[in-house]
């Protein structure tokens, strides 16, 4: 069973940065993808951004394009998600999640984004933004 840690949540002013990380135990089948996704109270979740390992290609949610940018650190498992120009709506928990049935985001386009094609979750960091 693969096995996902989010970390780096907290609270931040409109306007600032925050840096989730996201650790996790090794795939054994192949290329993977890891996604990042948000749930605000009395909100359904929703996929923010999305990397796949083979051929790392990423993919955004409108709402964070341009603000937020997924990273992948291979030696070590983990799965970076720098956010810039916070906004108040960011607030949410953040969770992220992994998918051996998606292989090349690029491919895949706003599908990598859908949590039903996630089989393996995180159990979420809190990200507060001030206003």
């Amino acid at each position: 069973e693969v096995q996902l840690v989010e970390s780096g949540g907290g609270l931040a002013q409109a306007g600032g940065s925050l840096r989730l990380s996201c650790t996790f135990t090794t795939f054994t089948s192949g290329d993977y993808t890891i996604g990042w996704f948000r749930q605000a109270p009395g909100k359904e979740r929703e996929g923010v951004a999305a990397i796949s390992s083979g051929d790392e290609t990423t993919y955004y949610a409108a709402s964070v394009k341009g603000r937020f940018a997924i990273s992948r650190d291979s030696a070590n498992n983990a799965v970076t998600l720098q956010m810039d120009d916070l906004k108040p709506e960011d607030t949410a928990v953040y969770y992220c999640a992994g998918t051996t049935r998606i292989t090349s985001v690029q491919a895949m386009g706003v599908i990598a984004l859908i949590t039903g094609w996630y089989d393996h979750w995180g159990r979420g960091t809190q990200v507060t933004v001030s206003s």
